[in-house]
């Protein structure tokens, strides 16, 4: 049975239930957010800074997850086009272990949501099939509360702070317009492209011709990166996702395995007049 400390939320080995080290938990108490002489920290540039707190968020300190995950092995027929699923849950479930853990950190600040987060893979040198997730952002508090439904709260229908992805300009468009973020919503597939068969490769030489073969498989891998997108967004009864970005990585599994990673930032409507700021002409006395 595991056993927590009470004061911080840790184990014995000093990582709270969330996987977060007491130590950073401990760093985020410091902060002691809203109390006089307290600071603040954030990734944020200036002008995204300054266009949160005009759209009416207090930033209150960085928060980040991490998760070094082990990749396993995969075994299939690589004769023909296939999702590698056990590849497919290793990349969702190190990302969701990295978001997780740094919803923890929000939610220890007391926060409404993060903003400006940045979900980053990096390769390390422990082995070719070790990597580190990360994911990194700057959690804020609202000065007052949501309007319309939802009880007046910023969080999502889970009770978790928001996630965004969108930078500090559009954050302030999205709130401006009468929209909050719910959460990053994403998908992910890895998939095998099969390798053509000699007598196609002779054939194809020296004509202009498809290889529906491969059109076909990263076209279905696509498709199904997206589908789990938009199925969590559904889960958090979005009205759409905004920012999508559909990206293909190798990692390190050569050039006929692929993973499509699908990722944007879940919205729902504050009221129904959505009215967009009209564009200020700026005169450049430069030159």
């Amino acid at each position: 049975m595991t056993v927590f400390n009470p004061a911080d939320g840790s184990t014995p080995d000093g990582v709270s239930a969330q996987g977060v080290p007491a130590d950073a938990m401990r760093r985020l108490a410091e902060l002691q957010p809203g109390k006089p002489g307290s600071i603040f920290t954030s990734d944020l540039s200036v002008n995204e800074f300054l266009l949160v707190r005009e759209a009416g968020f207090r930033p209150i300190g960085l928060v980040l997850g991490s998760s070094i995950y082990h990749v396993g092995i995969q075994l299939g027929r690589w004769g023909k086009n296939q999702e590698l699923t056990t590849l497919s849950q290793a990349m969702y479930h190190a990302r969701e272990l990295a978001m997780t853990r740094m919803e923890a950190e929000a939610a220890q600040l007391g926060a409404d949501g993060i903003v400006g987060v940045r979900l980053s893979v990096e390769a390390r040198e422990f082995g070719s099939d070790i990597a580190e997730f990360i994911a990194v952002g700057t959690a804020v508090k609202a000065d007052q509360p949501a309007p319309g439904a939802g009880g007046g709260s910023w969080r999502n229908i889970k009770g978790q702070p928001f996630t965004s992805d969108l930078s500090g300009q559009d954050f302030w468009t999205l709130i401006r317009a009468g929209y909050a973020p719910l959460g990053m919503v994403m998908g992910t597939c890895v998939y095998h492209i099969a390798h053509q068969k000699m007598g196609q490769m002779f054939s194809n030489i020296g004509k202009n011709v498809e290889i529906e073969q491969f059109t076909q498989a990263l076209y279905d891998a696509r498709e199904l990166a997206m589908a789990r997108m938009q199925h969590e967004a559904e889960e958090l009864r979005a009205e759409g996702v905004v920012g999508v970005q559909l990206n293909a990585h190798n990692h390190r599994w050569g050039g006929h395995t692929t993973e499509f990673f699908a990722i944007g930032t879940a919205v729902r409507p504050l009221r129904e007049d959505h009215v967009i700021e009209r564009p200020t002409m700026v005169l450049s006395l430069d030159g």
